[in-house]
């Protein structure tokens, strides 16, 4: 913990008052997101004493089993963040369309597109799940009310990014462009507290994660990297360790800390585009790292649809650019 207790809103002032022209809107928008986050987490504590563990009997938009936490989590946030005054529209990997900002509440100038509940599938083992935002500008000019278009931006149009992970202790970890900062949720004072300054992942890592009972899915640059990752080479001293929790926002937060490499390859991937891909791309760019799909940046890619999947290769940038490499040559070899 830092000599000197800072709160996240604090934190968040801090970094307005480098804007001259801010209006406050951006730090109250941030401020209800930790509101939400903090009711989530509580309900997460305390969800196998109050039977809100186990599924709904539901599917979503992906064909997925609904979790009750899954649908409290959607809940919470749309009601925190529908009466903010804030936002003109949101999006959630729960929705299958855009959601409009209700009746008779103030629209405001920002986009919020979120995964309410990630690593959901987890909740009953008790394994770390996480709640992941996006924060764009309204980009639409003709009406208060944001639209599909307003929603369908690069991650690299993103003025916000960050996760909430709930574990051992539930962090926010967040960027606004200006390095990665997490907090620590101290339960005793109910608020989020400074724990770790300006984030830097390292430059290359010892852990690899990806869930090797889809190997005879992996294309052969995947597979060939794999294989590499495993071998005793004297460059680096020892493989890489294996570790995958199967809760991206929990292998990603592990891997942004010590160093290393998430994948979820293709060929068409599996993880959202909007509420994963993006939002952990802009962070762990922020940190010093790289986000691709092995051919392409994340953070250029052009959304064309709310629930678009991507492969995602995440993590320590010298870890990212020699999967980028292997999965380049394995490609070219291929096509000859």
């Amino acid at each position: 913990m830092q000599n000197k207790i800072k709160t996240v809103q604090q934190h968040i002032l801090d970094e307005e008052r480098m804007h001259p022209g801010a209006t406050g809107d951006f730090t109250a928008l941030l401020t209800t997101l930790t509101l939400a986050a903090k009711i989530i987490s509580r309900e997460v504590n305390k969800a196998g004493l109050v039977k809100i563990l186990g599924e709904t009997g539901e599917v979503n938009v992906h064909g997925e089993a609904v979790q009750k936490l899954d649908e409290f989590a959607q809940q919470t946030v749309c009601r925190a963040m529908g009466h903010n005054g804030h936002l003109c529209v949101m999006a959630s990997e729960e929705a299958q369309n855009i959601i409009p900002i209700p009746d008779g509440s103030t629209r405001g100038k920002y986009v919020l597109m979120f995964d309410p509940l990630d690593g959901s599938s987890n909740i009953d083992v008790n394994a770390c799940i996480g709640t992941i935002f996006s924060i764009h500008h309204k980009i639409t000019k003709d009406h208060e009310d944001g639209s599909l278009e307003d929603c369908l931006q690069k991650g690299s149009d993103q003025i916000g990014a960050g996760y909430f992970i709930y574990g051992s202790s539930t962090m926010m970890v967040y960027t606004t462009g200006n390095g990665v900062h997490g907090f620590t949720l101290d339960p005793s004072l109910g608020e989020f507290l400074l724990s770790h300054e300006n984030i830097r992942t390292p430059a290359r890592g010892k852990i690899y994660s990806i869930n090797e009972g889809n190997m005879h899915f992996w294309d052969a640059g995947t597979r060939r990297y794999i294989e590499h990752l495993k071998e005793d080479r004297k460059d680096r001293g020892h493989p890489y360790s294996l570790r995958y929790i199967g809760s991206l926002v929990a292998d990603f937060h592990r891997n942004l800390l010590k160093g290393g490499i998430f994948l979820y390859p293709g060929p068409k991937g599996k993880l959202r585009l909007l509420y994963e891909a993006s939002p952990l791309a802009m962070i762990v760019e922020q940190a010093g790292g790289a986000a691709s799909t092995g051919e392409q940046r994340i953070l250029d890619i052009q959304p064309t649809s709310l629930h678009e999947r991507v492969p995602l290769i995440i993590g320590s940038r010298e870890d990212v650019e020699q999967y980028n490499q292997f999965y380049k040559e394995a490609q070219k070899s291929a096509a000859d």
